[in-house]
């Protein structure tokens, strides 16, 4: 008599069965690199990077993809930026590292069909060499959208822009951000990191407001990189500003101060989104990334 077979155990937190792998190339070649642009709402979300027993951007990702190319070893990313639980993104990059070669549109292709609504896979393709999602890019751009007081709110936005109760001053705003600007440490409008750098370069930090869609409020804002929490916090400050709440030079003693000041009001994570990624031309990717990894000092800051 055979032996019994074993007995397979579902649970209902298991996703369905995987549709069948993308196409092979016929010869076995060394790894490839290849890019991924990503979109996702995040308020279903517990941010990007994996957690265990959590739901979130990265563990999704990296699950389906290794089950669409049925994998021997998991698939893992390298992504452009790290969005906290509950913020989106339009523009989002990342990497992934694979032996085998495939056709990338048929990839996402099948990505699109098995991932979750609130997640999406735009495009797969080949990366150029020396590219890194994380370390090749040379700005990342962020909006956070606001009603103000004389907004007309619409509730089928409300997972996206954050309404506040003041009237506010976007020329007060405007010359609030545009005294942050430059390569300086922010430190006060950062959660604490003892193992990395604070220093950042602020390129653009500007709001406007638009004329429809209930008059929204959008502070436009791109550095280099940012720090956890850095723009949220940002936010917060010129939205005191702007609010009457505060003062430019309450500001300026704030962004003087040597580590994350008690008086910052970090914005709500769902007006967030990440809208792009920047990259320079391929032939300086590598160095991008080399130039990237190196450890800033304060010496190195705007006076």
């Amino acid at each position: 008599m055979s032996a019994p077979r074993p007995r397979q155990v579902q649970t209902t937190a298991e996703p369905p069965a995987p549709p069948e792998p993308a196409r092979l190339d016929p010869s076995l070649k060394p790894a490839r690199r290849w890019r991924l642009e990503i979109a996702y709402d995040g308020q279903g979300f517990h941010g990007w990077a994996t957690q265990e027993g959590l739901r979130t951007v990265q563990g999704t990702l990296e699950t389906w993809i290794s089950r669409v190319l049925r994998t021997a070893e998991p698939v893992k990313l390298t992504v452009a930026g790290r969005t906290d639980a509950g913020v989106h993104a339009r523009g989002q990059v990342a990497h992934m590292d694979l032996a085998r070669q495939y056709d990338a549109s048929q990839l996402a292709g099948r990505l699109q069909r098995v991932l979750p609504a609130d997640l999406m896979v735009h495009q797969v393709e080949r990366a150029p060499e020396g590219f890194d999602a994380r370390f090749s890019a040379i700005w990342r751009r962020y909006v956070y959208r606001l009603w103000d007081a004389g907004s007309v709110p619409d509730p089928l936005l409300r997972g996206h822009i954050v309404r506040v109760r003041e009237a506010l001053d976007l020329n007060a705003m405007n010359r609030a951000s545009s005294s942050l600007l430059g390569l300086r440490d922010f430190a006060p409008f950062c959660r604490r990191n003892d193992f990395g750098t604070t220093i950042r370069h602020l390129t653009d930090f500007h709001v406007t407001k638009s004329e429809d869609a209930g008059a929204v409020i959008e502070c436009h804002v791109e550095a280099d990189a940012f720090c956890h929490s850095m723009v949220r916090s940002l936010i917060g400050a010129i939205w005191a500003v702007g609010a009457g709440r505060r003062d430019l030079a309450w500001l300026e003693r704030v962004a003087a101060h040597p580590v994350r000041h008690n008086d910052i009001h970090v914005m709500p994570a769902h007006g967030l989104c990440l809208e792009t990624v920047g990259y320079p031309p391929d032939d300086q990717l590598a160095a991008r990334a080399q130039q990237a990894r190196a450890f800033r000092t304060p010496q190195e800051v705007d006076r």
